[in-house]
């Protein structure tokens, strides 16, 4: 997603790259699972469910408490209370596998609509915290109370968060938003009943859907796809839930390649560098460990005439507000520290603070932002729900013994086959030769002819990979065949 010219979302699905899991290699996030309990572990209040994945997933007390069917007001019960080794049970993932750990898993599941959020569990009204007037919130929430309580399509004792889409949506609009989940819900119960265990019993939408539903809203001037089949569904999905964003989905087709448009194959490679340069002339350094992300501010050569407290405060607010994008698109979470450059004035200390959580608010991603300590350290959280972008796009480096990354081969395809597209619209009617390393002719060799398809699609004229040992992984290179 571009705002104003710059790329301020980035999502990441491959359905090609082998090993990885989940429907045809789409993320698991958001899909809701029949598994059955493996062990139930008193002494971390906690339960691993077998989902048929490599990983069994990983269900909190927390998680489970509504399986208990106690009252809202009591305590959260004992994981005993709420599963039992080898029973069936519904959950949803609302944390990909990371790393070499499995699935986080929630019995308290939910399916997202395009204005409304259903939460079958668990009845009552809930707002989106975006949503601040409270005008506007007693309105939504009488609506939403009523349309549940009257309207039979509704699910049956089921509750609904509101999202910030609904503020400019009528009834009608909402009313059909909760028929749509309604049905899902009934076909997801269908479901469960005929499922054999494990099985996956709702998928969450696919990503030009899911890109859709929660990207696109009134603000949005248009979506761009270059891919005639992907602007068939958005528009299809569109229709049946966002009429009024039809209109702004619009096939490219050139000149040249989408991406080149906004320099975005350019921007996603500097989110792999660790300095990310300020318009000062300033810069940050972003290093994750095992443990946190330290983000460093740093003024450079910049100095502002005023004095040493006006240079600071000026990097310290650039950097504020450029973190926030980083960290969103880079996928960081858990612990990160920032030390920001020291300043002397508490009311320049709150100016960063603010700037910060302005920074962040944009965020889907909950984050939560501490006070700044007197080393000018600020600490934050922000929720891990998949890899980070550099995991996603690297890996370890052998030769370096584990003190560098470089990318997969995965990676390095993908830039090659955007390469090919670019020189067969360069070179039109010619037969391209492509020269890469072994491993990555064999990784686009070893997908079958989907790939091939879509390779002759591209290159009418043909095209003949040879491969080139004298070549490093990231290296290729493609032109015309004499």
């Amino acid at each position: 997603m571009v705002d104003e010219a710059r790329l301020s979302e980035l999502f990441i699905e491959r359905t090609a790259e082998s090993g990885r899991e989940g429907r045809h290699g789409h993320r698991l996030l958001g899909n809701i699972m029949l598994g059955r309990v493996q062990r139930v572990l008193p002494g971390m209040q906690a339960a691993f469910v077998d989902l048929g994945l490599d990983k069994a997933g990983f269900l909190a007390a927390r998680e489970a408490r509504c399986l208990a069917e106690l009252p809202s007001f009591m305590d959260q019960p004992c994981i005993t209370k709420c599963v039992r080794e080898g029973e069936a049970v519904v959950v949803q993932v609302i944390k990909d596998p990371i790393s070499d750990k499995g699935a986080r898993l929630s019995a308290n599941v939910t399916i997202p609509g395009r204005l409304v959020v259903l939460v079958p569990n668990q009845s009552g009204i809930a707002l989106s915290r975006r949503i601040e007037d409270e005008a506007e919130r007693k309105r939504l929430t009488d609506l939403l109370t009523d349309i549940a309580a009257n309207d039979p399509r509704a699910a049956a004792g089921a509750g609904y968060i509101v999202r910030t889409a609904a503020l400019s949506a009528s009834r009608d609009d909402i009313a059909s938003d909760i028929a749509r989940l309604g049905d899902e819900w009934r076909a997801i119960q269908a479901r469960r009943h005929m499922a054999k265990l494990p099985a996956t019993i709702y998928h969450d939408l696919d990503p030009v859907e899911r890109t859709m539903r929660d990207g696109v809203d009134d603000t949005t001037d248009r979506v761009l796809i270059d891919n005639a089949e992907a602007v068939a569904q958005a528009r299809a999905y569109a229709a049946r839930a966002m009429p009024d964003a039809v209109d702004k989905i619009q096939l490219f087709n050139g000149p040249g390649e989408l991406f080149d448009q906004h320099n975005i194959e350019g921007e996603i490679e500097a989110l792999l560098q660790p300095r990310v340069r300020l318009p000062s002339g300033g810069w940050i350094t972003l290093e994750t460990t095992e443990a946190l992300t330290s983000i460093d501010v740093n003024s450079g050569s910049y100095t502002e005439a005023t004095g040493l407290e006006q240079t600071s405060l000026k990097t310290n607010l650039e950097a504020a507000a450029e973190i926030g994008r980083q960290l969103r698109l880079r996928g960081i979470g858990g612990l990160i520290v920032i030390d920001f450059i020291h300043l002397g004035e508490p009311e320049n200390i709150g100016q960063v603070l603010t700037v910060l959580a302005e920074s962040v608010s944009k965020d889907r991603t909950p984050t939560q932002i501490l006070p700044m300590s007197e080393f000018g350290l600020v600490e934050m959280t922000r929720k891990r729900v998949r890899e980070p972008l550099a995991k996603l796009f690297s890996e370890v480096c052998d030769p370096c013994h584990g003190h560098g990354r470089i990318k997969t081969v995965v990676t390095v395809a993908a830039e090659l086959l955007r390469r090919v597209a670019r020189e067969a619209k360069a070179r039109p009617g010619a037969k391209l030769v492509v020269y890469a390393a072994p491993e990555v002719i064999k990784w686009i060799e070893a997908q079958g002819d989907d790939l091939k398809q879509s390779l002759r699609r591209h290159a009418g004229a043909g095209i003949r990979f040879e491969p080139r040992t004298n070549f490093a992984r990231n290296q290729f290179d493609v032109g015309a065949d004499q």
